[in-house]
């Protein structure tokens, strides 16, 4: 079994190899307060140890699943962000994956991740550009603010942006200068040349990404964060440049190493070593 600790006060991050599902399923209830994950999409891509393409139906049970896992483990007040893109071939995709969480929970804010944006001829951001004489390159994915009832407070004014014009903060009655950012996010990734820019995944998320999902959710109430496909463990960099603990669960010993190099003060779950290889157990 797995021997989760969350009796540890320091912002130490925790890894733990292996199925998310077999993860969650030990770990107690209501013990999270923030998950930031980006499952697998199922459109092919080149993962170590995953498979990418399972049939359809498969993969929207396996994504049943994962939501009724999430929804055991989070607190009542706790929120749930989900990173899901689609492909021109599979324009659902992302609302078919988010269908399948709205069943189990209530969808409270829809956020649009751009990650490239064109005002007047100059680009900003990166995307993956495809080559094609129908459709558009996909500059934009989509992060859904899951809760159980809908009604949770969230820190807005933490990724708050000032107002251009400051009559405005008399105009409206405002205590502060910083009004809600909205729910168009520009977060460009950064410039990299090469597959090991990226740690050798091909679907990492920027490390800003999940530092402005916890930084919504409330930094004030000292979550403990979750991602269940931490992949090279961008969400727990996001954690420790915060001061937060964050757990991190993959699948792929290769990628869940990746991310022990990337962090400074890392432990696996059990308090092994971090300059151990990573320890798999059973479920």
């Amino acid at each position: 079994m797995y021997e989760l600790i969350h009796n540890n006060q320091d912002a130490q991050q925790k890894i733990i190899c292996g199925d998310c599902l077999a993860v969650m399923g030990v770990m107690p209830s209501e013990s999270i307060d923030v998950v930031v994950t980006s499952p697998p999409y199922n459109i092919g891509k080149e993962y170590g140890a995953y498979n990418d393409n399972m049939p359809h139906s498969d993969y929207l049970n396996r994504m049943r699943a994962v939501a009724e896992a999430i929804s055991r483990i989070l607190k009542h007040d706790g929120s749930l962000f989900l990173n899901v893109g689609s492909t021109s071939r599979q324009p659902w995709r992302s609302a078919e994956v988010a269908q399948q969480f709205s069943v189990v929970f209530k969808l409270q804010n829809n956020i649009t991740w751009v990650k490239s944006v064109s005002i007047g001829r100059r680009s900003y951001g990166h995307y993956r550009p495809i080559d094609s004489d129908r459709f558009l390159s996909n500059s934009t994915e989509q992060i859904y603010h899951f809760t159980k009832s809908g009604n949770v407070k969230l820190d807005r004014l933490a990724i708050g942006v000032p107002y251009v014009d400051e009559s405005n903060v008399r105009r409206f009655n405002r205590s502060s200068n910083l009004r809600c950012a909205g729910n168009a996010w520009f977060i460009p990734y950064e410039t990299v040349h090469s597959k090991e820019g990226k740690f050798n995944h091909p679907a990492p998320f920027p490390v800003a990404l999940p530092e402005r999902c916890i930084k919504l959710h409330g930094l004030k109430k000292n979550p403990i964060v979750l991602d269940p496909f931490m992949g090279i463990g961008s969400t727990l960099v996001a954690c420790q440049n915060l001061g937060i603990r964050g757990i991190g669960i993959e699948i792929d010993a290769a990628y869940a190493n990746t991310t022990l190099s990337r962090l400074s003060n890392a432990v696996l779950i059990g308090g092994a070593p971090v300059n151990l290889q990573v320890r798999r157990d059973a479920p």
